[in-house]
């Protein structure tokens, strides 16, 4: 946009709605949610209907809750998993 970078998903704190979130966050954040405890990507990628036997298909998704959490809409656990913030 004009030489000036664009935040597809905003820090926690800047927007607290996640309708402002892209529509596979969104996605990616209720999968989190309805979970008993903590899930993999792998996992994630099976309810997203990914072909989550080839581990190059599960990078992008990983990238994404990464983001998702970097911006503190998620929590990545030490052990690579990841739960929803409250």
């Amino acid at each position: 946009m004009a030489g000036r970078a664009v935040l597809l998903i905003p820090h926690r704190s800047d927007a607290d709605n996640e309708g402002a979130l892209p529509g596979d966050s969104r996605r990616i954040l209720a999968i989190v949610r309805e979970a008993d405890g903590p899930v993999q990507v792998r996992a994630v990628g099976e309810r997203l209907g990914l072909n989550t036997s080839v581990r190059g298909k599960l990078e992008p998704l990983r990238a994404k809750m990464t983001k998702l959490a970097d911006r503190g809409r998620l929590h990545k656990r030490p052990d690579g998993r990841f739960t929803a913030r409250p």
